[in-house]
């Protein structure tokens, strides 16, 4: 089966305990994920099945929405509540105006260093493994940017609380946001709950538990859980080929296009009876208007899947 599904990953399993449960559902092995959520986080998680896999990088690259807690007083070596607890410091000082005045100067383009919890890969080990034997290394800082910091709730005290909804780009740390915030108030802070509410046009609102989809393979209904490759990537601009030119893109040769796209877009290229034929690269050959085939995604079950 080739497609994408929107998995409610539950509090407790890594990412990678959820892809087994998905081999298993599905009873295929070429299942993988388009972006991690660790063992304390809930909320969606992108699971790409067969050919789906292929277009794991721009799901990836989706803006995500997240909600999150987090305690103001106390500072850890994770950025969360799992940590270790390095300081502590009365916060009841911190209002709720405070607070929102703080949390708007990370909204725009901003640079995070990772946390040592990531799973950024040094000389091809995760961060996460080095932090497990207590080292801590040097990390570059990385720019991302934050679209949106709504507070939903705040409560004070000397371990203030406060509930946030962040609109971001790929890449961005939450707990180390919730950090930040604490650091400029001067008091420090950690998150204490995260909850991925959106990936792109995969929502919350959307996604299937592990159970339910444990009981649509007993139902014989798991199909109406997996999205077409071509609707996953609904959001990427697309150009209507002839099915001649489906042929030659199969090849893997360059094939003329209609539209302005700039040079080196990604563009979908649709056969035309709304096949996903594949992905290409914006290009001009000789005055023309081309797409040079990046990935070719065709095959007779690749729409299989609802809309």
């Amino acid at each position: 089966m080739d497609g994408v599904v929107n998995v409610h990953k539950p509090l407790g399993p890594t990412s990678h305990d959820i892809i087994y449960t998905m081999r298993r559902i599905f009873g295929q092995k070429k299942i993988g994920h388009a972006g991690t959520l660790d063992p304390m986080a809930t909320g969606v998680l992108v699971v790409c099945l067969g050919k789906g896999t292929r277009i794991v990088e721009y799901l990836m690259g989706a803006p995500k929405e997240y909600r999150a807690k987090m305690i103001l007083g106390q500072s850890t070596d994770t950025e969360d509540s799992t940590g270790v607890v390095l300081r502590e410091t009365d916060a009841s000082a911190v209002t709720k105006e405070a607070f929102e005045e703080a949390t708007r100067a990370f909204i725009g383009e901003i640079d995070q260093i990772p946390p040592m919890v990531s799973a950024i890969k040094l000389d091809g080990k995760p961060l996460y493994k080095l932090a497990r034997e207590g080292k801590s290394v040097e990390r570059q800082a990385r720019r991302v940017t934050v679209q949106s910091i709504d507070v939903l709730d705040f409560v004070p005290g000397v371990c203030a609380e406060a509930e946030i909804m962040v609109r971001c780009s790929s890449g961005t740390y939450i707990r180390t946001l919730c950090s930040d915030i604490g650091d400029r108030l001067g008091c420090g802070a950690n998150m204490s709950m995260l909850q991925r509410t959106r990936v792109g046009r995969f929502s919350i609102e959307d996604a299937a538990t592990p159970e339910q989809l444990e009981q649509a393979r007993i139902d014989g209904r798991l199909e109406d859980f997996v999205m077409s490759i071509n609707d996953a990537l609904c959001d990427m601009p697309y150009a209507e080929i002839s099915e001649s030119a489906s042929l030659d893109a199969l090849h893997g040769l360059v094939i003329p296009i209609d539209g302005d796209w700039p040079d080196g877009d990604t563009i979908r290229m649709l056969a035309p009876d709304g096949r996903l034929v594949g992905l290409g690269i914006v290009a001009e050959k000789e005055g023309l208007r081309v797409a040079k085939p990046k990935k070719i995604l065709d095959n007779p079950d690749c729409g299989a899947g609802r809309s």
